[in-house]
């Protein structure tokens, strides 16, 4: 008998399928994005904070929530579809550099937010803030490390 009559050779299997953690889900049941979560942590925690500096957090608090705002609306666009709609906008590319982008500020201010954590370690409201900012920063790192691997995931597509 040849091998092709076997019924394990007519058994096709289904193409592999590597999932990514830092790209958006392509199912409608479950977006993912990380960035956007580790950011919302990180301007609910400097506003949780009393902002001694008001010049370094305010930049963490505009990067955050502009960087939010944003890939909300790409979120957004990409669930109802505009990707399909358009034939000349190459949204991974432009998503790509959005992200790249958005790694640089989020560095920034992830330093800044490290610089306003070490000025309110002896601060006279207690370890309160200290932790909130010790926790703001981690989260504003967090973030930009995932804007970078998402920003290289698309280029490398």
């Amino acid at each position: 008998s040849r091998a092709s009559d076997s019924p394990q050779a007519e058994r096709r299997l289904p193409p592999a399928v590597i999932p990514s953690l830092f790209l958006i889900s392509h199912s409608s049941e479950a977006p993912v994005c990380p960035w956007q979560l580790c950011g919302t942590w990180v301007w609910i925690l400097v506003a949780a904070t009393s902002v001694s500096l008001p010049l370094l957090q305010g930049w963490v608090m505009y990067v955050s929530l502009t960087s939010w705002l944003i890939s909300l609306l790409l979120l957004l666009s990409y669930l109802l579809g505009y990707h399909r709609n358009s034939e000349n906008w190459k949204v991974l590319q432009w998503c790509g550099l959005y992200h790249g982008a958005t790694a640089i500020l989020y560095m920034s201010a992830a330093v800044l937010q490290a610089n306003a954590t070490i000025n309110s370690e002896l601060d006279i409201n207690g370890p309160l803030n200290y932790q909130l900012n010790s926790a703001a920063s981690f989260f504003a790192f967090l973030t930009t490390f995932l804007y970078i691997l998402h920003a290289f995931s698309i280029y490398y597509q």
